[in-house]
């Protein structure tokens, strides 16, 4: 079914490539603390980003080899259940050609398919896809930065022909720049060339030493319509479950709008859903995913919605079932 497309309230994936001393990290940090006051940084650089601690203030978890890719989206999860605002990977090209990475995790899954690197990328692929999902799908901002392949090209300086580093591919795999709402390509001065961008201000920009510039653009063009608002407004069910399905922290217990539907059909009344009762699920559904999140199963969280829903609405003498139905394979929601 088609709807009517929204622009909802929205965190920031941003892409930073280049060249070693190209001020990749440090402009992930000039933008991160830009965009919150609490920002964690994974740094597998061997303690790199902490020397910028005197300029910027931010929370750090140094990640040593291997470099799994799922190693990465645990440490998105781990941001998002701390309350961080931004988590920062820098840098993501570990999680492709560093110790443990999906590079090497191909040529030790070749081995027991006799050397067959095609099939080994069948169980590859799912592995850095997931690392995809965790950033796209994170609830909070997302700064990534990727290490280039490096080459150094003859300039002319002062009447010389000099050694100069450029930048080249980011070292990932290919097109995964394209997941991101900006990629910005850094050179050896410092400049951050806009490559790609969802952003329209940000087209064809190059900026200096980018920073609060950069992020002062970001945020008016992530301000978008409050998902909760337009859940508390709501006044049908389809409407109500795609607008809560945006709030931060719902994702964690509902695969999708459709599931979240189910579930607020679970906890209403025989009479279905009512959209003067928007607040109370809301309430009742902020309660079930923090749960959720605390690793309460689906199985057991939903008695609990039940018991809350049932308190807020005894005033007007509702009865709600309640025995919870079985969990159903696939789903996370516990309404079956």
């Amino acid at each position: 079914m088609f709807q009517k497309a929204v622009k909802y309230e929205a965190k920031l994936r941003l892409a930073i490539a280049g060249p070693s001393g190209a001020g990749k990290t440090y402009t992930a940090l000039a933008v991160a603390t830009s965009l919150g006051s609490r920002v964690a940084l994974v740094d597998t650089e061997h303690g790199s980003a902490s020397k910028y601690a005197d300029l910027f203030d931010f929370d750090v978890m140094e990640l040593a080899p291997p470099f799994h890719p799922d190693r990465f989206g645990d440490a998105i999860s781990m941001a998002a259940d701390e309350g961080y605002d931004v988590v920062v990977l820098d840098s993501v090209s570990h999680a492709w050609n560093g110790t443990g990475g999906a590079l090497e995790l191909v040529d030790e899954i070749a081995i027991k398919y006799k050397g067959n690197t095609y099939a080994a990328w069948s169980e590859v692929t799912p592995i850095h896809n997931r690392l995809i999902e965790a950033i796209v799908g994170a609830p909070l901002h997302v700064i990534v930065t990727m290490r280039s392949k490096s080459n150094y090209i003859l300039v002319e300086k002062r009447g010389k022909q000099m050694p100069e580093k450029v930048g080249m591919a980011p070292i990932q795999r290919e097109g995964f720049e394209y997941e991101f709402d900006v990629f910005l390509v850094m050179d050896v001065e410092n400049n951050a060339i806009v490559d790609k961008t969802r952003c329209k201000p940000l087209t064809g920009k190059v900026f200096a030493k980018p920073g609060g510039d950069l992020a002062d653009i970001l945020k008016d063009w992530l301000v978008g319509v409050d998902p909760g608002q337009m859940a508390l407004d709501a006044t049908d069910l389809d409407d109500f479950a795609n607008a809560a399905w945006r709030i931060d922290g719902v994702r964690l217990g509902f695969d999708s709008p459709l599931r979240l539907s189910d579930w607020v059909q679970y906890v209403s009344t025989g009479d279905g859903y009512d959209a003067g009762h928007n607040a109370d699920y809301l309430t009742v559904l902020s309660t079930y995913c923090s749960q959720i999140a605390d690793g309460i199963l689906p199985s057991q969280a939903a008695p609990k919605a039940l018991e809350t829903m049932a308190d807020l609405w005894s005033s007007a003498s509702v009865t709600i079932g309640t025995v919870a139905p079985e969990e159903e394979p696939g789903g996370n929601d516990g309404t079956g």
